[in-house]
């Protein structure tokens, strides 16, 4: 029954397409797109030497006029992110020579912006900017409703210049080309964060264990010997060793350091049974047996139980590091330090994420206005402010060349920024949120003691029926 329901769901955003009223395009020869950007290529820290794709002969943005265009952006961002994030949208609005005039609206998290903009594809109503995941953009380009800005970012007129383009880390600029729709590029990225383990140093010590651990084994060995051993410095009841928080991330991270995958990319299907995914579920409910691990129950219960100096290990979002900062500090006061996941492997494989700004379908003149925008906060200098503010990951060389002085004052942000070169990707499928939600229960039956194989057969089977249902909707 769940996968009709999820198949419903695909049509009712197919029909929404049918049912709108089609928006005018330009008329020019389309321009032609990149042919070997993969969306599962691994992030390397390093710019290409060439640029990416060659500028096309023709530019069917050549006579579009932006000029006083009214720009509305849907965003997730709270706090400092949000107030730097209006700093950047305020400095465009001043300067650009268009008059175009941009507003940030905060629509909820990624959730739930994904859940406001299902109903309202292709219509009057839809932003003219939206922060969405891969999956989340695949899944709205079942509709068709994504303007596809591979000729935006190739216009010779308004478009990146070849060292711009290869200015861009290559992981990062491929990931919103998406194979499975003719090459489109279907989002551009502002930034990335990567999970990472965190690790309390000062309790480590005292348990006399100098490093982070870099296997399993030596993961369960201090958890373990943290669960029977409270830190000298805590400032709460418990000793826990690790937490963990019900998340689809958290069961590929965990699988990518197994040495395996979630996602088969050249037969295209969930391999959420993988043998990696069944060994990594094993060893993390034998911790729970154990008594070295518990679930996080509330909202950053992880973050704050760390701070107070009651938890040994988290694994969470590089983007999360000033909040563990702030919560140590306002804690425990201990010293704490980032990771890479424990793995089985001779390198970790670091699960690199983040969310890009789709662009829904609108007129020719706003789209280009919302390109122009989206360029300059991708440039250099709003780049390099949005980077320190928001402690995400920035997407070009220049920027990272520019950030000395922080990496220095911010070591934890340095080592995690280091570990990029071992990135990989989520899988960027319609549908993925669907299978979310599904792993998230596998997930929390495991911790409770569920078999573990019998449990991801039985979520894979479900995973590769909505991904089927959901891929059947995409036009030939």
């Amino acid at each position: 029954m769940k996968t009709k329901l999820y198949g419903l769901m695909a049509l009712m955003i197919v029909a929404t397409m049918i049912l709108a009223a089609c928006t005018p395009k330009p008329t020019a020869q389309p321009t032609a797109v990149p042919t070997e950007a993969k969306t599962e290529a691994p992030v390397v820290t390093e710019a290409p030497t060439e640029a990416p794709t060659e500028a096309p002969v023709a530019d069917e943005w050549a006579n579009v006029d932006p000029t006083g265009q009214k720009i509305v952006f849907w965003h997730q961002h709270t706090k400092a992110r949000e107030a730097a994030l209006l700093e950047i949208i305020d400095e465009f609005n001043k300067t650009n020579e268009y008059g175009i005039e941009v507003t940030a609206e905060f629509q909820g998290s990624y959730s739930d912006i994904f859940n406001k903009m299902l109903p309202i594809l292709n219509t009057p109503d839809v932003p003219d900017l939206v922060v969405a995941y891969q999956n989340q953009a695949a899944t709205y380009q079942l509709a068709d409703a994504l303007v596809d800005m591979n000729s935006m970012v190739n216009s010779p007129k308004w478009g990146l210049t070849a060292e711009e383009q290869a200015d861009f880390f290559p992981g990062f600029f491929a990931q919103d080309v998406f194979p499975n729709f003719g090459n489109a590029r279907l989002g551009f990225p502002p930034n990335r964060s990567m999970e990472v383990l965190y690790y309390n140093l000062d309790w480590m010590k005292e348990l006399g264990f100098e490093n982070p651990p870099a296997t399993p084994e030596e993961f369960k060995a201090i958890a373990c010997a943290a669960s029977q051993t409270p830190f000298s410095k805590a400032t709460a009841e418990g000793s826990h060793g690790y937490e963990l928080s019900i998340d689809t991330s958290r069961l590929a991270s965990w699988t990518f350091a197994f040495g395996g995958d979630i996602y088969d990319y050249e037969n295209g299907v969930f391999t959420l049974n993988s043998q990696a995914a069944i060994d990594s579920m094993t060893f993390l409910q034998g911790l729970f047996q154990e008594g070295c691990a518990k679930l996080v129950t509330e909202d950053y219960g992880d973050q704050t139980d760390f701070g107070n100096g009651t938890l040994m290990f988290a694994v969470g979002s590089s983007s999360g590091l000033p909040y563990y900062q702030s919560a140590a500090e306002s804690g425990a006061n201990h010293a704490w330090g980032v990771a890479a996941i424990p793995h089985t492997s001779a390198d970790p494989v670091m699960n690199v994420y983040g969310a890009s700004v789709s662009m829904p379908k609108t007129t020719p003149e706003r789209e280009l206005a919302a390109w122009l925008f989206l360029k300059y906060y991708t440039g250099t200098e709003a780049q390099a402010k949005w980077a320190i503010a928001s402690q995400y990951f920035p997407v070009r060389a220049s920027v990272a060349e520019g950030l000395t002085d922080y990496f220095a004052s911010q070591p934890a942000y340095k080592t995690a920024f280091d570990m990029l070169k071992y990135g990989h990707f989520e899988p960027p499928v319609p549908g993925y949120d669907f299978v979310r939600e599904e792993v998230n229960l596998a997930l929390a039956a495991i911790a409770d003691g569920a078999d573990v194989k019998t449990t991801l057969d039985a979520l894979n089977a479900t995973a590769n029926d909505i991904l089927a249902e959901q891929m059947a909707q995409i036009k030939k």
